[in-house]
């Protein structure tokens, strides 16, 4: 690997089709959009591309076809990346190295997804046969309760409450911010603004989550290229270098006596990054966090040392969040508001800010950002660090 890795690659294009309820469309035409929109942003032809990374996710997703419908021909790098939430970071992570060590020179990472088949079923019906059932000893997760992975984050959450004695109510702080500053984001699907009452007063899904508590789901496609920061310099827009990245999998198997709930990825992958970036998390302007449960975004704060283990809930309850607060997280109105393409969204809004192209919810400061990635049942973790294209 070069001895410049990662601060040697950024990203310089972003592609982002019609997002929501949008049906009569393939996952590989999504897909194919995204690359073509992201290309073309950054100035660039299909013909610069010389990889192609690809993320199925769950359900119906784009697959490794698409090189086919972008008549890409002799690429060196392709592959589909199958780590669930992380794979955006994972693919990020192999796009820095495979540009630092020569492999490739403009690599694309995508994800085209439309879960959503049929405009009349409700949109949590879209991943009903996602999880498939099991048999023999494997299926007693399901017998019990344990699929889909809501309800494993749901037990996360519970243990996490019962552990260090905080009230579900502090959940409804982070998903009234994240749907704040939602309305603030002209393509976020939910445009509807939302109190604490209205939060309370919406239906459980899985005790302690209320449906704004989980993420929303989406039609659509995403792609961002990367490519080396010198040769950005020269593209059509404003290169946001990637400063530190670090991915792991901690391996929780739901055995008795581990710390399944109560500790994330993000406490050893997030201290990894900042120290590969040689930034200190007191320096970092904005958060976004892979918010796809509301537990998420409370126990990766914690992790990642914002708010002391346990007092994660008293911080996001104590008015800090939201436009009007002093701590910027997800504030493109993250994967609770905006739309749901696994990890992408966290990336996606690092860089707009990053650029400084936010619009109506662009920060007064955005140096230094902080992006995180799940996957799983906080089964996998990546965190990211970016700078602003004057630290390219």
């Amino acid at each position: 690997m070069a001895s410049d890795f990662p601060r040697g690659v950024s990203i310089v294009g972003l592609g982002l089709t019609d997002v929501g309820k949008v049906y009569g469309r393939t996952p590989n035409d999504f897909a194919a959009e995204a690359v073509r929109l992201a290309v073309a942003e950054a100035g660039l032809t299909l013909s610069d591309v010389d990889g192609l990374l690809i993320t199925d996710g769950l359900g119906d997703q784009a697959s490794i076809f698409l090189q086919r419908d972008l008549n890409l021909r002799d690429i060196p790098l392709m592959m589909n990346v199958g780590t669930w939430g992380t794979a955006p970071g994972v693919m990020l992570e192999t796009a820095a190295m495979a540009i630092s060590t020569g492999q490739a020179s403009t690599v694309v990472c995508v994800m085209g997804s439309a879960p959503m088949r049929d405009p009349n079923l409700p949109a949590g019906a879209s991943f009903a046969n996602a999880t498939n059932s099991k048999t023999g000893w494997s299926g007693m997760k399901d017998a019990n309760g344990g699929s889909p992975g809501i309800n494993l984050m749901a037990m996360m959450a519970r243990r996490h409450m019962n552990q260090y004695g905080w009230e579900r109510d502090a959940l409804g702080h982070i998903a009234v911010s994240t749907r704040e500053w939602a309305l603030k984001n002209p393509v976020a699907q939910m445009k509807k603004s939302m109190t604490m009452d209205d939060y309370l007063a919406s239906r459980w899904v899985a005790e302690p989550f209320r449906v704004p508590d989980c993420c929303v789901v989406t039609n659509g496609g995403v792609a961002f290229v990367v490519t080396s920061t010198e040769r950005a310099k020269d593209l059509a827009q404003p290169p946001v270098p990637l400063l530190g990245i670090s991915s792991v999998n901690p391996g929780f198997f739901e055995r008795r006596h581990e710390d399944y709930g109560l500790v994330s990825g993000a406490a050893v992958a997030g201290p990894q990054a900042l120290k590969m970036a040689g930034v200190s998390l007191e320096e970092i302007d904005a958060v976004q966090i892979y918010d796809c449960f509301t537990f998420a975004v409370l126990i990766t704060l914690e992790d990642l040392g914002f708010a002391k283990k346990g007092e994660g809930a008293d911080f996001v309850s104590s008015g800090v969040l939201g436009p009007n607060g002093t701590f910027p997280l997800n504030t493109g109105g993250g994967l609770l508001s905006a739309w749901y393409f696994t990890g992408f969204g966290p990336i996606y809004e690092a860089v707009t800010q990053a650029r400084g192209t936010a619009g109506e919810r662009q920060l007064a400061k955005s140096d230094l950002i902080l992006a995180t990635n799940n996957g799983g049942s906080l089964d996998q973790h990546t965190s990211m660090v970016f700078g602003s294209s004057a630290a390219a």
